[in-house]
């Protein structure tokens, strides 16, 4: 865990690609897309029916590594509106220990627009946490400094002539874009035009390590 600045927060960004923000012992994760195996099933591509409890343990890990008190998830938390009521019954359980033991703030996104609240904590469309603005998709508009989701961003390079991807962060002075933490999501390349005009202005990826930071710029 490297700590860095934005906005004049001191943040850390975590290889498995959540961000955590000392000041409030908070944990940020975006994209969770829990049950996406569920949705692909029922429509008859059968995946291992897993993808939701090895998130949920990978954000358990996380919580109980950094003393997390805060879970802020910034949308898409269940990959569909109906997500929530297939959970089977031991990942139901493993998110109810999450938001019973946390203040957990689910941020509403686009494939999940509403929320169970028999899950626990709070809903909320976006929120402003100490000057930032936490929502799901990245507003190029705002000028206010902003953390978002949305487009599970992964960086792709060459290293002796094979093509590896890794999930990063994209960051400009005023805006950060969490890659996804699901355990089953895909990724948009980080130089997408889509990302690039959503952060508005120069960027750059940024790829965590366990002892560093890599820092890529990012090309229009």
């Amino acid at each position: 865990m490297v700590p860095f600045s934005f906005a004049g927060h001191e943040l850390a960004a975590l290889p498995q690609g959540a961000l955590f923000w000392p000041q409030r012992r908070a944990l940020l994760v975006a994209d969770l897309h829990f049950e996406k195996a569920s949705w692909f099933a029922a429509r008859g591509q059968m995946l291992p029916p897993y993808d939701s409890l090895a998130t949920l343990a990978e954000l358990s890990v996380l919580v109980s590594a950094t003393g997390a008190r805060e879970i802020w998830c910034l949308g898409d938390s269940f990959h569909d509106a109906d997500g929530g009521a297939r959970l089977a019954e031991d990942a139901r359980a493993a998110l109810r220990r999450l938001t019973g033991t946390t203040r957990w703030v689910w941020v509403t996104g686009n494939h999940d627009p509403a929320l169970d609240s028999e899950l626990g904590g709070e809903v909320v469309d976006e929120a402003v946490v100490d000057g930032l603005v936490l929502r799901h998709e990245a507003d190029p508009s705002d000028p206010r400094p902003e953390l978002s989701g949305h487009f599970h961003p992964k960086l792709r390079v060459r290293v002796r002539g094979r093509s590896v991807a890794r999930r990063c962060f994209v960051a400009t002075g005023a805006k950060l874009i969490l890659p996804a933490f699901g355990a089953l999501t895909g990724g948009l390349d980080a130089s997408h035009p889509e990302i690039l005009r959503a952060v508005g202005g120069q960027a750059e990826a940024l790829v965590p390590l366990e002892d560093r930071l890599l820092r890529f710029p990012l090309a229009a």
